[in-house]
């Protein structure tokens, strides 16, 4: 398997992060929150999308009148 330095380094970074948060999932969203909060920038969330299973597809498909 070839191994990309740019994606190892990404997760050196990550592991990196989290440790700093004893891997605890709110505390490193919390930060990341605080981090763009200060960065003055402007996040955008879209809605989530959710996903159709095909018979639901198939039934809709078929009781339009």
């Amino acid at each position: 398997m070839l191994i990309d330095p740019i994606i190892e380094e990404i997760h050196k970074i990550r592991d990196e992060h989290a440790k700093k948060f004893n891997y605890n999932l709110s505390e490193i969203f919390n930060d990341l929150k605080e981090q763009e909060r200060k960065s003055g920038k402007k996040f955008v969330s879209l809605p989530i999308k959710r996903a159709v299973r095909k018979e639901e597809k198939e039934s809709k498909k078929c009781s339009v009148t």
